[in-house]
């Protein structure tokens, strides 16, 4: 994959947990264009030692397309975590001035041209890529809404942004203010015949809209979705052996390790994109032993059957799972 050497031209500090980079190319160059829902992939060093990569979605509060063609800058948002393999610490040490390798940007989560509403539905710092989305809706006099979601208004990044964007069109969930999580079924009951919601946030929060609008019978196409980060490990998680069938290998998958970070771990070289069990590409062939399907890519009848895995999130019920690699 080709790649971008910028620098880090300014770092503004949002709120405790939220920093915003502002990227330029180092050679003073334009950037590669980029559209609503775009992300660009950024090479982090880990905590140790290692080097990967993370996703962080472009911002853009102008709304023409025009001037996203050949930008001189790029925007990203980086939420600390202060779990994980150290990622977002990593982002958040950098300072202007800093270097950084990044890929062009990629578009898995696009603005779509259709009636109705675009109802966007935002988690935390999930509201990132959907920013581009509100501003290029209004630029084109198109009917928008958003619901942002969050813990607290002080934790919630761009929110004044959005309320000059968006106006009366922005409702503001914070947990603490209103003592329960956002009503999902509510937001999907008040929605339109011809609406269509694009959700970026958490997987409980992805989970339940997908689950409610399932429930009413909407077709998949009315939901456009993505999560804005790999979902934690789940209570009950536990180790398995797997078995990798063509060259005979077997390794314990650690309770709190993906099936594919073990195997890069072991020196394989798995198919991979989103880590977050979207794309479809790191799917493998199960030959035996029980799958907890945890992707969004396979069918219900597929995950029945039991005999494809997406490696990146799902995992093994029992103690072993035999893989076809």
């Amino acid at each position: 994959m080709e790649t971008i050497q910028v620098q880090v031209a300014q770092v503004q500090t949002i709120n405790p947990l939220i920093r915003c980079l502002t990227l330029s190319a180092r050679d003073g160059s334009a950037l590669p264009g980029f559209s609503a829902g775009a992300h660009v992939r950024v090479q982090v060093a880990l905590a140790d030692g290692a080097s990967d990569w993370r996703h962080y979605s472009l911002i853009d509060l102008g709304g023409d397309p025009a001037a996203a063609g050949a930008p001189a800058q790029y925007r990203i948002a980086v939420r600390r975590e202060d779990e994980g393999r150290g990622g977002s610490r990593f982002m958040h040490a950098l300072q202007a001035g800093d270097s950084l390798t990044i890929e062009p940007p990629r578009n898995d989560f696009p603005l779509g041209q259709h009636p109705g509403r675009t109802v966007l539905v935002a988690g935390g710092i999930g509201v990132t890529p959907l920013i581009g989305m509100a501003a290029q809706c209004r630029a084109q006099g198109r009917p928008v809404t958003m619901v942002y979601a969050g813990h607290s208004r002080e934790l919630m990044a761009f929110l004044p942004e959005l309320q000059g964007l968006l106006g009366d069109g922005l409702a503001v969930h914070a947990d603490t203010e209103a003592g329960a999580p956002l009503d999902v079924a509510a937001l999907i009951e008040g929605c339109g015949a011809s609406d269509r919601l694009y959700v970026c946030g958490p997987k409980p929060m992805l989970d339940a809209v997908l689950g409610q609008a399932q429930a009413r019978g909407w077709p998949s196409e009315r939901v456009h979705f993505e999560l804005f980060s790999a979902p934690p490990a789940q209570a009950g998680d536990h180790a398995f052996e797997l078995v990798l069938a063509q060259s005979g290998k077997s390794c314990t998958v650690p309770a709190d390790q993906t099936i594919l970070d073990c195997l890069i771990d072991q020196g394989c070289d798995p198919l991979f994109d989103c880590k977050r069990g979207e794309c479809g590409v790191c799917a493998v062939p199960v030959i035996e032993g029980e799958v907890d399907h945890r992707d969004y890519v396979l069918s219900a009848g597929e995950k029945a059957a039991g005999k494809l895995i997406q490696i990146c999130i799902s995992r093994a019920k029992g103690r072993r799972l035999v893989l076809d690699l």
